[in-house]
């Protein structure tokens, strides 16, 4: 009871901030928050794998409190977004994550019939990435990565699930199943700790070789990579029946845990260097929201481990990382996009507020799966 409190309060400040934050950014695609404002991918970027997160988030909101600020809000983000099929040669394996939660939710919460379409072309476009021979759908563009596949893949495995059942043609299903099932043999390593992308030979799917993507070797534990493999697994037992699908969402959880249990405050990189740490937010986010649902799945007393271990991660973060100032656009400060470098590190990402969002809006008892 005191867990459903609190998540009550938060989502009360959640709600009544972005409210004031959707009026600011309703003709945005935004990925970042710099200097306290969203920037807006429409002209840099139009086909960033993180562009539906915006247009997501107002959609959980709206479920969650039926204002139309919300809606109209996402309604928008969803029309901006029409562009990027226009630039079809620059498409990805992320049209899950760009349409399934905008156009997706729109017609899950409206049955808007242009929403349907705009999410059943982008299954297409998933589901053409699929390579026949190797049994998995390639990742990125380019020759040399023909061979990719990579652990996010898992969470957009939800839009082929659903263009099977809007159609009742279960060759979507099909895909899924065969790049989940090609994930738990070559993604999860035996402790439950995850590789981010691998390399197959195309033409048969075996492993050439694994690399280090995101993470900060090829040994390494990136932490968001584990997080999509809980809340990915999970859907796709939902989906699915398949209990192969649940158990691995569970062995990857139990590595999740028992590398934050000590703050619950994750890492970039489980793996990384004591006197290197940079933080992720947005895998603690996504990890909470597939912990709730595996919470949903297993047996009674099965269920408390998940759930208060998700418990755990979101209060800690809103105490240490949540910036709740109704004059910055962000919410879920700390996120880093990769260990290296290059990376974008210890600033908000807009993924972190949608999961950050969807989380609590579980944690309420909200009933819509978005995925």
């Amino acid at each position: 009871m005191e867990d459903r409190k609190w998540a009550e309060e938060i989502w009360k400040r959640l709600s009544a901030k972005f409210e004031k934050v959707a009026a600011r950014n309703e003709d945005k695609l935004p990925g970042i928050c710099i200097d306290g404002r969203y920037d807006d991918r429409r002209e840099t970027n139009i086909t960033s794998w993180t562009n539906g997160f915006w247009g997501g988030l107002m959609w959980v909101l709206y479920a969650g409190t039926d204002n139309e600020i919300f809606k109209r809000t996402a309604e928008r983000s969803e029309e901006l977004l029409d562009a990027a099929f226009l630039k079809y040669d620059w498409l990805h394996h992320d049209t899950g994550f760009m349409w399934h939660i905008t156009a997706g939710a729109d017609y899950k919460l409206t049955g808007n019939q242009s929403s349907y379409l705009r999410n059943m072309y982008a299954a297409n476009i998933l589901a053409g990435r699929y390579k026949i021979k190797g049994g998995y759908i390639r990742a990125w563009k380019g020759e040399e990565k023909e061979g990719y596949s990579i652990i996010d893949t898992m969470m957009n495995l939800a839009q082929l699930y659903w263009a099977s059942d809007m159609t009742g043609d279960n060759r979507y299903k099909d895909i899924a199943m065969a790049h989940a099932d090609m994930t738990m043999k070559c993604h999860i390593r035996p402790d439950g700790s995850v590789h981010h992308i691998v390399n197959h030979n195309p033409d048969t799917g075996e492993v050439i070789e694994y690399l280090a993507g995101q993470g900060m070797a090829v040994g390494s534990s990136w932490s968001r990579g584990q997080a999509w493999a809980i809340y990915g697994f999970v859907l796709s037992y939902i989906h699915t029946g398949k209990s192969e699908y649940l158990d691995v969402a569970k062995r990857v959880a139990h590595y999740f845990i028992a590398a934050v249990c000590e703050d619950y405050l994750p890492r970039c990189d489980f793996r990384s260097p004591e006197e290197l740490v940079y933080y992720d937010s947005t895998a603690g986010a996504v990890a909470a929201c597939g912990l709730l649902e595996i919470a949903k799945q297993v047996p009674e007393y099965e269920k408390e481990l998940y759930r208060r271990a998700a418990m755990r991660l979101l209060q800690s973060m809103e105490i240490n990382f949540c910036d709740w100032n109704q004059d910055v656009d962000a919410v879920l400060t700390m996120g880093t996009t990769a260990y290296g470098d290059n990376a974008v590190k210890n600033i908000p990402i807009i993924y972190g507020d949608y999961f950050f969002a969807e989380a609590i809006y579980k944690c309420i008892g909200g009933n819509i799966l978005f995925w």
